[in-house]
């Protein structure tokens, strides 16, 4: 399974991104995929995840309700829709799959299989 993140940038504050993370050599349609990101000097931690079919969803607390993540498992790919971006939002997003499971509830690091190689987004004025 090979990951392949894209989409990340620099924005201002308040700004907007769409984050991409396309699958290949194997399909993902039955598994939750996710994204988790790294600041500056921080450990890498959750920011949400979407079940196999995109009916369930989790999200940091953080980026609730300016974060949508979503999956068109027609195209093995996962989004990450980020809106009114802020300056702690800065970071390394990674994407990641975990073959363990269907279902959203899991925001642990271990339990995913497979991480792409992220995507930088830097917000700033």
């Amino acid at each position: 399974v090979q990951l392949q993140a894209s989409g990340g940038g620099s924005v201002q504050p308040g700004g907007s991104l769409r984050l991409s993370c396309a699958a290949s050599g194997r399909t993902l349609s039955s598994f939750v995929m996710a994204w988790f990101r790294q600041g500056p000097g921080k450990e890498r931690e959750f920011v949400a995840a979407v079940s196999w079919n995109g009916g369930g969803t989790d999200y940091a607390d953080s980026v609730k309700g300016r974060f949508t993540i979503s999956r068109d498992n027609a195209k093995n790919t996962m989004y990450l829709q980020m809106n009114n971006l802020k300056p702690e939002d800065t970071a390394v997003y990674y994407c990641a799959v975990d073959l363990g499971s269907s279902v959203v509830g899991r925001r642990s690091k271990t339990p995913y299989d497979y991480w792409g190689q992220g995507t930088l987004v830097t917000v700033s004025s």
